[in-house]
């Protein structure tokens, strides 16, 4: 007789994937549009003195991006639009949508929301959010009356 081993959770990973992917895509981060998904792919890097957010948005133009911060949250998004295609000309097939999208990130207290800085080069967005500095500490004299 072998013996087979119990577990009550195995199911769970399968169901936790097809929430996450639910979230994900659907709502926190992306977009579906007649049933295509699209989310620019973005990078977040610390230095020392700023967070730095490289997001690709191949093909957009600025004024189809949108960028925002209100209470504590950062939040990317912007829509990109299908080209315009020339009489007698259609698609055989096409894998670049056309869709809305957002992307959101919560801001640590320790940032200064009023320095955040946009700059968009070549498909690439660059969001820049600058530390607080650090308050130094200081050593209090005490004074004799």
């Amino acid at each position: 007789m072998e013996l087979v081993r119990w577990e009550p959770f195995a199911g769970l990973g399968n169901f936790r994937s097809m929430f996450d992917d639910l979230w994900d895509d659907g709502f926190s981060r992306g977009a579906i549009q007649n049933g295509a998904r699209w989310h620019p792919a973005v990078d977040v890097l610390e230095s020392k003195d700023a967070y730095l957010i490289h997001a690709e948005l191949p093909g957009m133009k600025r004024e189809d991006i949108k960028v925002e911060v209100k209470d504590g949250v950062l939040v990317l998004s912007g829509e990109r639009k299908a080209e315009k295609l020339a009489d007698g000309v259609e698609y055989r097939h096409t894998e670049r949508v056309s869709a809305k999208f957002w992307r959101s990130f919560s801001l640590p207290e320790t940032v200064k929301q009023d320095g955040i800085e946009a700059n968009y080069k070549d498909g690439v967005l660059e969001i820049r959010v600058p530390k607080v500095e650090k308050a130094k500490p200081r050593q209090i004299e005490i004074n004799v009356h």
